[in-house]
């Protein structure tokens, strides 16, 4: 065998082992996006349940979103409502929640307080 077919074998060779190995990296690159879904979806349980503990009442957080939302943006055609943050400090002035009303083309963040009788009031809608 010639000098020039063995150096062929070996670019060849080369070229296969390359080929494979991109090919396992872009099925791990693929697995990841499928864990970061999974972690955020761990996240925002997380954050319900934070807000559950806490006597944060879920519809109130929803309906004080809706009312903003009708305001601020009343063209806006939402489909999810989802909780992503739930900023509980000392006291019920300072509490926060973060919620992101998701559409088709966007996603708009509302960020409600705390009044200090309890209500939800939508303090920015992003």
């Amino acid at each position: 065998m010639s000098t020039l077919g063995i150096v062929l074998i070996v670019l060849a060779a080369i070229f296969v082992v390359l080929f494979v190995l991109g090919l396992v990296t872009s099925r791990r690159r693929l697995a990841r996006q499928d864990f970061g879904g999974a972690v955020a979806a761990a996240d925002q349980a997380l954050e319900q349940a934070r807000a559950a503990d806490r006597g944060w009442n879920r519809q109130l957080l929803d309906e004080a979103a809706r009312r903003a939302l009708g305001e601020e943006r009343p063209a806006f055609d939402w489909e999810s409502l989802e909780l992503v943050l739930v900023d509980d400090r000392p006291g019920i002035e300072e509490d926060r929640a973060h919620l992101m009303a998701v559409g088709a083309e966007e996603r708009v963040r509302v960020v409600l307080a705390r009044e200090p009788d309890g209500r939800w009031v939508a303090e920015r809608v992003e």
